[in-house]
């Protein structure tokens, strides 16, 4: 041990948050406070002193607030984070010599006991705190000190050394030598639009007006004004480079295509280019960038699908051999998960000795679409490529375009999952699509939001996919549309779906016990009816609406799930910190049959006192009533609308004034 160490008496310990003891950083997004606590204590009974240091990355000098004591040597403080990039955060503690000496001041004085001694050691703090003060203070400081020296009368100067002046000003100059400083941890700052978005998945080559067409990006530009009025503020587009000719997968995933048929997407790669290039018959980089400007004028971010991964007529098969796995008699390995076999796709070989110019061609991929202006991007399967990785590659380019998201479509093990959010991914897929009981729901979305997991996962939640069509949606019909929506809506704060086939309720399976869809848009082009009267096109603009309007679906970390009697109607609500706007939600979660229930609020959860009247108004059928107390009525009829999404309003005064409200 040191010599400056065996002065040392403060300890820190059980800093939060922290991601795996610091080795990643927590993520919030700019305007969002970082709450920061940890407990912090000495030996013997002296006060202490306690700050909370941050700054941005790009910066050298340290901010600094001050901690307050929560009790039981807990402490607790908060920053706000205003620039995007990587933040740095650390604790500083110090026995606090002047605090003590204070609180002990003010007992000797209410016992009546001699101060004359304690005065004198009192000016020489108030001295030794105007050496490291600036001018204006350091004048001030020596004033008390000669006044706490002076032949004045002693009550005279007892009343000055507790004065609150003298005592703000030396918590400006504590003596910070011996102080004990925490490890520095960090924070990764993003736009909000990695904390609340909402998602719109569509197949650019299903776009055209007229069927047997296909579809270009001026289709898609065309169909903008139907995005925006549904409410979306991202449109995902599957990946649109050229599709391989080799092994090309036909209609309902046949292992072999008839003439004409387009092939899958995700096969990328032919004469035409990889992937950084578009398929032809979708148009020129130039209609392209269009589309993502016409987008963005509309507040909505077009985002790509990065799918790492090649037909077997990619150039990089062809010019890098050496990137991929080979057989004994030297073919080239297909993708496979026994006993699915994707003979027109060829993963690359990452563990390959020539990974480091694979993992710099990879990255560039991510490179040449941010130059066309892309700042969103869904990246398919990311958990079949290494960990360290997506390390190197999403840390490059996070420090280099800190306005640049990324959204992680990994259904696979939960810490995998974790793990890649850790690494960098701003948004993850979820197990959401396969939970639909209530306690599942409601412990799945605890876990997500109240534990530590909130601190670097980011869920958002899709009822379905093109790979995904659950057993929920193919047997529940239009009641479990609108009630998983609803579900995804309101849990997340970032959700979305794959259109149209959601909104027009495509539930077929292609075979029972599949969730693949019959006459899959992966395989194939579809034409679809926008205008259908029986779309729920309408629900979903409502629905997201809501989640615009109310800032408390704006986040997740305020979740709570409350107590309904009913084992089939799961109740939650989301708050703002200030309690100003407060969502409480009910949904049956059986979609064939009506169910009631008592629900057991918790009150104090809704910025509620015991006995206030208040008023619920449901956001999607426009009902409004008066609630009391903790207990309350809820029923719902899954075919009228399986859920409510109620805006509480408080003070109501009678139950005909439903207007009145604080």
């Amino acid at each position: 041990m040191q010599d400056n160490e065996r002065l040392v008496r403060v300890v820190i310990e059980r800093v939060a948050p922290v991601v795996d003891c610091g080795r990643f950083p927590v993520r919030r997004v700019t305007g969002e406070s970082v709450v920061v606590e940890a407990d912090v204590f000495a030996d013997g009974h002296d006060e202490l002193g306690c700050v909370l240091r941050y700054r941005p990355e790009d910066e050298t000098a340290w901010r600094e607030t001050r901690m307050q004591p929560l009790g039981n040597d807990r402490w607790r403080g908060e920053f706000v984070v205003d620039s995007l990039g990587r933040w740095h955060y650390r604790l500083e503690g110090w026995v606090d010599a002047f605090e003590t000496w204070r609180r002990d001041l003010f007992k000797r004085r209410a016992s009546g006991q001699d101060l004359a001694a304690e005065l004198l050691v009192g000016a020489e703090l108030a001295a030794a705190a105007a050496a490291r003060a600036r001018s204006a203070d350091r004048e001030r400081l020596r004033q008390y000190a000669r006044f706490l020296r002076s032949d004045q009368a002693q009550e005279a100067r007892a009343e000055q050394a507790l004065d609150d002046d003298l005592d703000g000003l030396m918590r400006l100059y504590p003596d910070r030598r011996r102080a004990t400083r925490s490890r520095e941890l960090a924070v990764h700052v993003e736009v909000p639009r990695a904390r609340y978005s909402t998602w719109y998945e569509m197949f650019p080559r299903s776009c055209a007006e007229t069927a047997g067409r296909h579809g270009t990006f001026r289709d898609v530009e065309r169909l903008l004004t139907y995005v925006e009025e549904l409410g979306f503020d991202v449109l995902y587009l599957p990946p649109i480079h050229p599709i391989g000719r080799t092994q090309r997968k036909g209609r309902n995933n046949a292992a072999q295509a008839l003439a004409g048929e387009p092939g899958s997407p995700w096969a990328i790669g032919g004469p035409e280019g990889g992937h950084k290039a578009l398929h032809p018959e979708l148009g020129s980089l130039e209609d392209f960038r269009a589309l993502v400007a016409a987008a963005r004028a509309r507040g909505i971010e077009v985002a790509l699908d990065i799918a790492f991964q090649c037909a077997p007529d990619h150039p990089y098969v062809r010019e890098h051999a050496e990137w991929f796995r080979r057989r004994p008699d030297g073919s080239v390995r297909h993708a496979e998960n026994p006993p699915k076999k994707y003979e027109d796709i060829y993963p690359f070989d990452f563990d390959t000795e020539h990974a480091p110019a694979l993992w710099e061609e990879l990255k560039s991929v991510f490179e040449f679409w941010i130059g066309q202006g892309v700042r969103v991007f869904r990246v398919d399967n990311p958990h079949t490529k290494p960990f360290a990785f997506w390390e190197w590659c999403l840390d490059g380019l996070q420090r280099q375009h800190r306005d640049v998201i990324f959204l992680s479509e990994a259904f696979t093990r939960p810490r995998v999952m974790y793990r890649l959010a850790k690494l960098g991914f701003s948004q993850s897929y979820t197990y959401f699509a396969w939970r639909n009981g209530k306690s599942e729901l409601e412990q799945y979305f605890t876990e997500l939001t109240q534990t530590e997991v909130r601190e670097f996962f980011r869920p958002n939640l899709w009822p379905n996919t093109p790979d995904i069509l659950t057993e929920a949606l193919q047997a529940g019909g239009r009641p479990a549309f609108l009630g998983r929506y609803v579900l995804a809506a309101t849990l997340g704060a970032s959700c979305g779906v794959y259109g149209p086939a959601f909104e027009l309720m495509e539930n077929k399976p292609r075979s029972p016990g599949s969730e693949e869809y019959l006459d899959s848009e992966k395989y194939e082009i579809r034409h679809w009816d926008r205008g259908r009267p029986d779309s729920l096109a309408d629900f979903i603009a409502l629905v997201n609406r809501i989640r615009r309007e109310n800032p408390a679906l704006h986040s997740d970390r305020s979740l709570r799930f409350h107590r309904a009697d009913s084992d089939f109607i799961t109740v939650y609500s989301k708050v703002t910190p200030d309690r100003a706007n407060a969502i409480l939600t009910a949904v049956n979660l059986d979609f064939h049959h009506t169910h009631a229930s008592l629900v057991h609020l918790d009150l104090p959860a809704l910025g509620l006192d015991g006995d206030e009247r208040f008023q619920v108004h449901d956001l999607l059928s426009g009902a409004r009533y008066v609630w009391q107390g903790a207990r309350n009525y809820v029923e719902l009829n899954p075919h009228e609308c399986p859920a409510h999404v109620f805006r509480i309003r408080r003070q109501v005064r009678s139950e005909r004034d439903f207007d009145y409200f604080a």
